[in-house]
C-alpha cells in the first residue's frame, strides 16, 4: 500500500481541521447529553435531538453556501419562516397535491436566493444590506399567507420524514446526509463551487484568471434559498403548522451565523465548508439539550451559546492572527 506523505497529511488536516473540531465538540457535548438524560443512549433520544437539530443544520447549510463566497445571507430564518407558511397551505391534500406543494415550496426558496444573487451580483449591492431589505420582504409575504398560526399537513409524508428508519435511524438525519451528498459535494467539486472559494479568498486574482466568479455566486445564493426552504418543510412537518413568526426567523438567521463559525467556516470566505456547518449546528443545537437534562433554567441559555461562540470565533481569530500573508490561511 502506498504511504501517504506527511505533507499532504497536514494539507488535509489545515483543509479540515474546522469539520473536525466541530464534530468532536458535537461529540463530546452529545455524549454528556446522553449520558445524563433520564432514558440513556435510545433510539427515541436519538430522534428527538436530531429532528430538533435538522432545522438549524438545514440553515447553516444555507448560511454556509453564502459564507464562503466572503458573502452573508441575513434572509435564510426569512425564507424559512416564509417555506412554512407555504408548506402549511399547499403540501396537503392527495399524494398527487402533497408533491405538488413540496415542489411549489422548494421553487419558492430557489427563487427567493436568486432574487437575492440577482441584485447582490448585478445591482451591486451589499450582501448585508440587500438581504435585510429582502428579508423584510419574504417576512411580510409570510405575514400575508398566514396572519395568525394555522394551516395543516399532510401528516404521513410529515411522520416518514420525522420517523425512525427500520425502527433506528432518525429519518432526518438521512435527509441532512443526503442533502450534503446530493447538493453540497457537487457543489464543491465543481468549476463554480472552486469559483466561490476563489471568490472568497481572492476575488480579484480570481476574476482576472478568468474564473466564473458571477455564476459562483449567484448558484451560491440560489442554493442558500434551497436549503432555507428544506428547512422550512421540516418546521411545517415538525409543528403541523404555519406561523409567520418574526422572532423564530430572526434567531434561526443569528444561530446560522453562529453554526458556521463554530463548524470551521471563516466569515472572511474561502475556507470551511458544509459538513463543518452542518456539525456546528447540531453542536450548537446541543447546548439547550444538556440545559434540559441539568434542570437549569432556560434564561441561561444565551448565555452558554454565547461563550461557545465566542470560543469558536477566538479560535479563528488567533488562527488568522498568526498568518502573515492572507494567501497563507487558504493554503
Amino acid at each position: 500500500m502506498k504511504e501517504i506523505p506527511h505533507g499532504e497529511w497536514r494539507f488535509w488536516y489545515a483543509q479540515h481541521k474546522g469539520t473536525l473540531l466541530a464534530a468532536a465538540l458535537f461529540v463530546v457535548m452529545f455524549t454528556i447529553y446522553v449520558s445524563n438524560h433520564p432514558a440513556g443512549f435510545t433510539a427515541n433520544v436519538v430522534q428527538t435531538a436530531s429532528n430538533k437539530a435538522a432545522l438549524l443544520a438545514f440553515v447553516a447549510m444555507a448560511q454556509c453556501f453564502v459564507v464562503i463566497t466572503a458573502g452573508i445571507d441575513l434572509s435564510v430564518g426569512m425564507i424559512l419562516i416564509l417555506s412554512n407558511c407555504l408548506a402549511s397551505l399547499l403540501v396537503v391534500g392527495t399524494p398527487f397535491q402533497t408533491a405538488v406543494g413540496v415542489i411549489a415550496v422548494l421553487l419558492t426558496g430557489l427563487a427567493c436566493g436568486m432574487l437575492n444573487g440577482l441584485i447582490i451580483i448585478f445591482g451591486r449591492l451589499q450582501p448585508i444590506v440587500t438581504t435585510i431589505a429582502t428579508s423584510a420582504i419574504f417576512f411580510g409575504l409570510a405575514l400575508l399567507l398566514r396572519p395568525t398560526p394555522g394551516g395543516a399537513v399532510n401528516e404521513t409524508l410529515a411522520d416518514a420524514f420525522t420517523s425512525k428508519l427500520f425502527d433506528v435511524v432518525p429519518a432526518s438525519l438521512v435527509v441532512l446526509a443526503a442533502t450534503l451528498l446530493i447538493f453540497w459535494i457537487p457543489f464543491s467539486r465543481s468549476i463554480l463551487g472552486r469559483a466561490a472559494y476563489a471568490a472568497g479568498s481572492a476575488e480579484n486574482a480570481a476574476y482576472m484568471s478568468g474564473m466564473p466568479i458571477k455564476r459562483a455566486k449567484f448558484a451560491a445564493y440560489a442554493l442558500a434559498g434551497l436549503m432555507s426552504a428544506i428547512g422550512g418543510l421540516y418546521l411545517t412537518f415538525f409543528s403541523y403548522t404555519g406561523e409567520a413568526a418574526f422572532a423564530s426567523g430572526n434567531a434561526y438567521t443569528l444561530y446560522s451565523i453562529a453554526a458556521v463559525v463554530l463548524g470551521g467556516v471563516s466569515l472572511a470566505g474561502g475556507k470551511g465548508g458544509a459538513v463543518g456547518a452542518v456539525f456546528g449546528a447540531l453542536a450548537f443545537r446541543t447546548i439547550g439539550d444538556l440545559l434540559f437534562v441539568f434542570d437549569l433554567d432556560p434564561l441561561w441559555q444565551p448565555l452558554f451559546q454565547g461563550i461557545v461562540l465566542m470560543l469558536a470565533i477566538s479560535i479563528g481569530s488567533i488562527g488568522l492572527a498568526r498568518v502573515r500573508n492572507r494567501l497563507e490561511w487558504f493554503q
